[in-house]
């Protein structure tokens, strides 16, 4: 009985072995984005603490809390939470996705460059994006910088008439991860 399950153990333990992926992750990633009109003031902020994990596959998603989001008037900080993100009732932005023809073994020093499909969901919509993705290791780390732009009609957030003219109907997001292998 003891062999029995000594076996077992031993066949259990090298097919976890087998399956597993390496994991990369943080919660420091940064998010940017700017939504400014010129002759305005700027609209732009900046959200430093985003959740994000990478499988060896190229599986990848984050997470960011609306509520997380900097800007440099604390008025327009709070506008942005109240009436456009209703951070109350949307806490969080998210996505998950695919990076295509992602292979970790190839991954140097050199950046190279990807493309990353995948869903993101804010403002309780759902919404198909594609983007360019750098990816480069920097000894053991991978450091992953994107950029795309968003729209808030695509979320459903409307902007009041009286301030449409000051934010940009396209809004500029540029993310930036340094992923830490979990072992």
């Amino acid at each position: 009985m003891k062999k029995f399950i000594l076996t077992v153990l031993c066949f259990v333990s090298i097919s976890l072995t087998l399956s597993a992926q390496q994991f990369f992750s943080t919660k420091t990633g940064t998010i940017n984005f700017e939504a400014s009109v010129p002759s305005f003031e700027e609209v732009k902020a900046k959200n430093e603490n985003v959740s994000a994990i990478l499988k060896e596959d190229g599986t990848f998603a984050s997470l960011a809390l609306m509520k997380g989001f900097r800007f440099k008037v604390a008025l327009m900080e709070e506008h942005f939470n109240e009436n456009y993100a209703e951070s109350s009732k949307f806490p969080k932005t998210t996505f998950r996705g695919k990076i295509k023809d992602f292979d970790l073994s190839q991954v140097s020093e050199v950046e190279q460059t990807f493309t990353v499909s995948g869903t993101v969901n804010m403002h309780g919509t759902d919404k198909d994006i594609e983007a360019l993705v750098m990816i480069k290791k920097d000894g053991s780390v991978l450091m992953l910088t994107t950029s795309f732009v968003l729209k808030p009609s695509d979320f459903n957030i409307e902007i009041p008439k009286v301030v449409s003219s000051k934010i940009a109907e396209e809004i500029n997001v540029l993310t930036t991860y340094r992923l830490k292998l979990i072992i």
